[in-house]
């Protein structure tokens, strides 16, 4: 665990020296705003959150993961990960969020303790620190191509890199990258699969039509993106419910089509 998290940080930290995107302060504040409209609603109280039907607390503006010590869950965990990207970057964590392991086993307890000074901090800490969340997001974002196309079959991989460079080619387009792999991950984890079919990034590079670069790559990437969420739906396990999330998520993804 603790070798996987190490190499999982280094790409992390290795593709944040890399030369900036070609974003402007004021658009890496959008992307933010808007990551954080996505996952909480833009409230305080969203960014610390348990989601009924999971078993495991989402904080921050991109509701990273962080599994109780034990659980071995399907979906890469992020909170580890934030956490020491923050503390490389010289942030001053509350003490709660330093741990390894979160410390709330179930919903219940995470529900019992809403409202305890530990979580209030915490979430005063995270409010205060969109822009660095937004970094984390963007980073992350980065570091995904590569892995991308290790992973992609060898006769997709130029079609992959050619979609991403087109969706890539404006603000909007720049946006749905960083927000899709924060929010469905970059398709590359094999544990992240039903019945051996994925729902990241990978996926919906892949599935896109042939399109021009611009904001007809942007609207397809949406389009491609409610295919894959769609067709993950049908493929997971009855017990989860996922049909109730598929209108929520298709609405996020019609933001891709959108003007930042």
């Amino acid at each position: 665990m603790k070798a996987a998290l190490f190499a999982t940080l280094t790409t992390i930290l290795i593709a944040a020296c890399a030369p900036a995107a070609d974003l402007s302060v004021s658009q890496k504040a959008a992307i933010g705003r808007k990551i954080w409209q996505n996952e909480c609603a833009g409230s305080v109280e969203g960014l610390t959150t348990w989601n009924a039907g999971e078993e495991f607390p989402s904080l921050g503006i991109g509701h990273f993961i962080w599994y109780p010590a034990g659980f071995k869950g399907r979906f890469q965990e992020s909170w580890p990960q934030f956490a020491a990207f923050a503390k490389q970057r010289g942030a001053n964590l509350p003490p709660v969020a330093l741990e390894r392991h979160s410390p709330w086993k179930t919903k219940a307890e995470f529900q019992k303790d809403f409202n305890s000074p530990r979580m209030v901090s915490l979430r005063k800490w995270l409010a205060a620190n969109v822009p660095l969340q937004t970094d984390f997001i963007i980073t992350r974002s980065r570091a995904a191509l590569p892995k991308i196309l290790a992973a992609a079959p060898r006769s997709e991989k130029a079609r992959i890199e050619a979609n991403y460079h087109k969706v890539a080619t404006t603000p909007q387009g720049t946006y749905a990258l960083i927000d899709y792999v924060n929010f469905k991950g970059d398709g590359t984890q094999v544990s992240e699969r039903y019945n051996g079919r994925g729902w990241g990034l990978l996926q919906v590079l892949g599935e896109m039509k042939d399109v021009p670069a611009g904001p007809a790559a942007a609207t397809e990437f949406a389009a491609a993106a409610k295919r894959v969420l769609s067709r993950r739906i049908a493929n997971s396990p009855p017990a989860r419910g996922e049909k109730r999330w598929e209108q929520g998520w298709h609405n996020r993804c019609c933001t891709y089509a959108r003007p930042l």
